[in-house]
């Protein structure tokens, strides 16, 4: 381990307890390329902390220093209440990995794999085919269990991938993209597994490129561009930091349309689709004084819609891209 890289304080007593990840100052470069810029995080126990970013942003590089799969040039973490600069092997011994690919083998029947598993990790033969059995069916994969993986569609092999991290009871799990390149109904079952860890009191680090995916799921989100933490906070916090909440007003016939241009203040307007923007934070007293200013005129819309800022407009706001697929760029929007 680089001699930058040190141990992680203990926490000061409080009464708090402590944090299921902590980093500070992690940095990470291959040749003259920065990948991680000085990264701190702070996940509380039994929560799902999501990290999103634009590919490139950094966030596998991440995963893989918490997780001891690299290590990092400089920073110093806990994880598990151990230090990465001399308790890897603890650290590696309570948490659970789940990478972008699959670890399935496919050569292999479900439950074969899960033994495997349970084999690796040193269980005793009785525990580890009981442990395998009650994950099989916690997993809905129980009539599949002696079939081979290979014939699983992906929504099974990714559960059947984190069964897998669950062998060995972890009280933290990395998902690096765990639903990418599933179907919208394989992602929600995901969504549901993802819930019930955390109802045990499982402690879940998330990468995703799907933003609802964060929004549905994470207590917390940290955005990564260019290596740094540019915004940290509940997803309803991140929102209210953007903005661009308005209400939108569609009309059917032109005069209509432009009666209500003249009579509304502080609109957009949009003559070829016949729309009016109007700035709007989207609570209700502010929607009920647009309908008055409308009803005062006697001008009555065709369509009334209420558009808030999502974390769509905050990945766009912090990274100046709209798709998370997207590499990262190479200069922060204002914020």
């Amino acid at each position: 381990m680089p001699s930058s890289v040190m141990p992680m304080p203990s926490q000061a007593g409080g009464g708090s307890a402590p944090a299921a990840i902590a980093a500070t100052g992690l940095r990470k470069s291959y040749g003259d390329k920065a990948v991680l810029g000085g990264v701190d995080l702070h996940v509380p126990q039994g929560t799902v902390f999501a990290l999103l970013g634009p590919n490139g942003a950094g966030k596998t590089t991440a995963v893989k220093i918490l997780s001891t799969l690299i290590t990092p040039d400089a920073g110093r973490v806990r994880v598990a209440g151990h230090d990465l600069a001399g308790e890897a092997h603890r650290i590696r011994a309570a948490i659970g990995v789940t990478g972008q690919f699959s670890a399935v083998d496919g050569l292999i029947t479900g439950e074969e794999n899960m033994l495997l598993m349970a084999d690796l990790h040193h269980l005793p033969r009785q525990e580890g085919r009981r442990t395998a059995a009650e994950l099989l069916a916690r997993f809905d994969l129980t009539d599949a269990a002696h079939k081979p993986a290979s014939t699983y569609s992906g929504g099974m092999k990714r559960r059947l991938d984190i069964a897998m991290t669950l062998v060995a009871g972890p009280r933290i799990i990395f998902l690096d993209e765990p639903t990418t390149g599933l179907d919208p109904r394989s992602r929600h079952n995901m969504w549901q597994i993802i819930r019930g860890l955390v109802a045990d009191g499982v402690t879940v680090f998330l990468t995703t490129q799907y933003l609802e995916e964060a929004d549905e799921l994470a207590d917390r989100v940290a955005v990564l561009n260019n290596g740094r933490i540019v915004a940290e906070g509940t997803p309803e916090q991140l929102k209210r930091q953007i903005p661009g909440g308005h209400v939108r007003l569609r009309f059917t016939h032109p005069d209509t349309y432009r009666a209500a241009a003249d009579a509304l203040r502080e609109v957009t307007r949009d003559d070829e689709t016949l729309t009016l923007q109007i700035p709007s934070g989207g609570s209700q007293r502010e929607l009920r004084a647009v309908l008055d200013r409308l009803d005062s005129t006697g001008v009555e819309a065709d369509e009334l819609t209420v558009h808030t800022p999502d974390l769509d407009d905050v990945f766009f706001a912090l990274t100046g891209t709209t798709d998370p697929t997207a590499p990262a760029q190479p200069k922060e929007t204002a914020r």
